[in-house]
């Protein structure tokens, strides 16, 4: 797994969602890429899963590529493949990013499980607390009790020291989740005062959801031919 940066733009804050429960983080990203003035500075080179890309609507998507917003000095990390079991190294990826860019915060966008369908509450958890706070506690609870996997685990586990907060919104099931993502943009935007507007996502939530969906049903497929294929030349 290797991190390769065209531009390292330094004091930036870095948002990074990866695909787990609902698709909430790629599905935020994603949406901030559509209304924010991005260009693309990086990506991430894994070996650990199998060699393939998507391409929609004629442009190369990668499993995992970055992304600079000058006017608010933000790097988004958007992510729609990581593989099995690659958490702790993209944790560690993430720190890498962070170090080199000088990184002043990382937030991460995530799904939880949600006990009452239809319900899509946000919840945080920080490791450093700032006057910000004030501001998303109007549109998100403190997480008291909760199981916290994948790459947003793996990093909440390590010492990392750069401060982290963390936003989790709760969808309804692991489908994806527009408008579940949708809650978690308008508390972001509380926290960081990006004024990025939500509602075009809650329009656009079927649009969103069937071309995400689309996206990492075709990976998935791909996954399995080249499972196939191993299992033929091995077995």
């Amino acid at each position: 797994m290797k991190l390769i940066l065209k531009k390292k733009p330094k004091k930036v804050k870095i948002i990074e969602g990866f695909p787990g429960f609902g698709l909430i983080g790629t599905i935020a990203t994603e949406f901030l890429m559509d209304h924010l003035e991005i260009e693309k500075i990086g990506l991430v080179e894994m070996d650990e899963i199998p060699a393939m890309v998507a391409i929609h609507q004629n442009e190369l998507v990668e499993p995992i590529s970055i992304h600079y917003n000058k006017k608010y000095n933000l790097v988004l990390v958007h992510a729609i493949n990581i593989g099995k079991g690659q958490e702790w190294k993209l944790a560690e990826i993430i720190q890498e990013l962070a170090t080199k860019l000088e990184a002043k915060e990382i937030i991460s966008l995530e799904g939880v499980g949600s006990p009452n369908p239809g319900e899509s509450r946000v919840f945080y958890y920080t490791t450093k607390k700032n006057s910000s706070i004030k501001k998303l506690e109007k549109v998100a609870e403190p997480l008291k009790e909760g199981i916290i996997v994948g790459v947003t685990g793996a990093l909440m586990s390590k010492d990392v020291k750069i401060p982290l907060m963390s936003l989790f919104a709760e969808a309804k099931s692991n489908l994806p989740d527009s408008n579940a993502a949708a809650e978690i943009i308008k508390a972001l935007d509380a926290y960081t005062g990006l004024k990025i507007d939500p509602k075009p996502l809650f329009k656009q939530a079927k649009m969103f959801e069937e071309k995400l969906k689309g996206i990492v049903s075709k990976t998935k497929d791909a996954e399995e031919v080249q499972e196939h294929k191993h299992l033929s030349y091995v077995g």
